[in-house]
């Protein structure tokens, strides 16, 4: 007994002297309570706060369990480069009214969350993980409800989520101002991430060259975008949504439903082989920061590597762009057909004086029937398409019969201003009525009757501020 003992001792003192716990993978769960107890986490009862001290893992079949009601509410990384690494599960509970907190103090830098080959699902709930420098998701099953992912910094991976071999699940959550990419996967590898009624904005912060949301081939599921709102911050290298397979690794299903996708270099960018997608209900608009037109710019682009990348487009508003839709190299693309009309709202886009709504730059015949063109002459909607009137190497679009318009209204107004915007804790609301103001979980912060300029204060984040029927997004720095 006193042999084994000893040698428990000297385990134990190797591990730490490694800088690194590793649970023993026996079914236990942990607290951070119990973390404490071991020794690689202390507790700072001062500063109501957990601080990890080495690199743990959480071995297969073990959890890490936190919950904001029995425990100090934020997990700090203590030291620089420390990484929880997850092969069993973990579960972080918070609740609306006080998200529980992860993340840096101001004084350590480059934490890590690794989840790996995990044998159990993870699932976090109200949970604020701020200026990490990544979250890594492999093979693992991966649940983010109502969570805030933001101030990541792009040190060791492009973007504050990178994920392979899986399918995470994104519900209400916010991802802003991050160095770089909110979500991304690589070529070689398959995942069809779940995204639904989430906030993703200001991302990119360094200006590289990569999209928001910047996904490699799909699963077997779809990949599904949904009721979200997916706003540029102004950088000119900074996209909306990529998502290619450009070695053909699978087939690759896409939704993209009831989105805003605006103010990027391009919207939503479709490339390589077998992809399929449905575009259904989005708007599409001002994705105009590209300041070469040959370079991007589109509301929609599909780049097929043959006429198996396909896409469905239903319902849509693309205008603002520097070109609406492009269609390049080879694609099966239905706008439209001639029992099922596509109700696709598609005007204003252009560059260098010139509208180009739609340019096939592809041989492949294009059905575009039952859309509007933002004009009722004929003569006028051809002149804003590129296809095989144009070049006779081209395929024809045929977007007749097509819906009446009267004229659009380019005008922009909200019925309210706000400024600055993006703002330094406070920020101006101009108007009259009753101003409504929601923080990115939709809770209700601000009802106030406003006659004039209201004065508001407000701690960093991404708000939504509604006076009458009219909305605007503000950003506080």
């Amino acid at each position: 007994m006193k042999r084994f003992l000893l040698l428990f001792a000297f385990i134990g003192l190797w591990s730490m002297l490694n800088a690194q716990w590793v649970s023993p993978g026996n079914g236990t769960t942990y607290t951070l309570d119990d973390l404490v107890e071991i020794g690689c986490v202390l507790h700072d009862d001062a500063n109501a706060t957990y601080n990890i001290t080495t690199d743990i893992t959480i071995s297969a079949t073990d959890q890490l369990n936190i919950s904001i009601e029995n425990a100090p509410t934020a997990l700090l990384f203590n030291e620089d480069d420390l990484t929880l690494t997850i092969k069993g599960s973990m579960v972080v509970v918070g609740m609306e009214q006080s998200s529980y907190f992860i993340g840096m103090p101001v004084y350590a830098q480059h934490g890590h969350i690794r989840f790996e080959d995990a044998s159990a699902p993870s699932h976090f709930t109200f949970c604020d993980i701020f200026s990490l420098s990544g979250i890594q998701i492999i093979n693992s099953e991966v649940v983010f409800e109502r969570c805030q992912i933001a101030y990541f910094d792009a040190y060791s991976q492009s973007s504050a989520v990178n994920f392979m071999n899986c399918d995470p699940v994104f519900t209400g959550c916010t991802f802003f101002l991050n160095q770089g990419a909110a979500l991304s996967s690589p070529v070689n590898g398959q995942g069809s991430p779940q995204l639904t009624d989430c906030i993703i904005s200001y991302n990119v912060r360094n200006n590289s060259n990569q999209p928001q949301i910047n996904l490699g081939p799909g699963s077997q599921d779809t990949i599904r975008i949904v009721g979200c709102h997916i706003a540029g911050s102004g950088q000119e290298k900074s996209g909306g949504i990529s998502i290619a397979d450009l070695i053909g690794t699978g087939d690759t299903k896409i939704l993209l439903k009831d989105n805003l996708i605006g103010n990027h270099r391009y919207g939503y960018n479709q490339q390589g082989y077998r992809l399929s997608s449905t575009i259904i209900g989005n708007s599409f608009i001002d994705n105009n920061l590209e300041t070469n037109p040959m370079n991007g710019g589109s509301g929609i682009s599909i780049y097929g590597m043959d006429e198996n990348n396909k896409a469905v487009l239903r319902n849509n508003i693309i205008t603002g762009n520097l070109w609406g839709i492009t269609v390049i190299n080879a694609a099966d693309v239905d706008m439209g057909m001639e029992d099922d009309w596509g109700y696709n709202q598609i005007y204003d886009n252009g560059n260098s004086g010139v509208i180009y709504d739609l340019y096939n730059n592809s041989a492949c015949d294009i059905m575009a029937i039952g859309n509007d063109w933002g004009t009722s002459e004929a003569q006028v909607i051809e002149g804003h398409i590129v296809h095989q009137h144009d070049d006779p190497s081209l395929g024809l679009v045929n977007y007749t019969p097509f819906i009446d318009h009267d004229g659009v209204s380019e005008s922009n107004n909200t019925g309210f201003e706000v400024w600055p915007n993006p703002a330094q804790g406070r920020f101006t609301v101009e108007g009259k009525g009753t101003m409504i103001v929601t923080n990115a979980l939709g809770q209700t912060i601000i009802t106030k009757e406003i006659d004039g300029k209201e004065s508001i204060e407000l701690p960093r984040g991404f708000y939504i501020v509604k006076l009458g029927n009219a909305t605007q997004k503000v950003l506080v720095e």
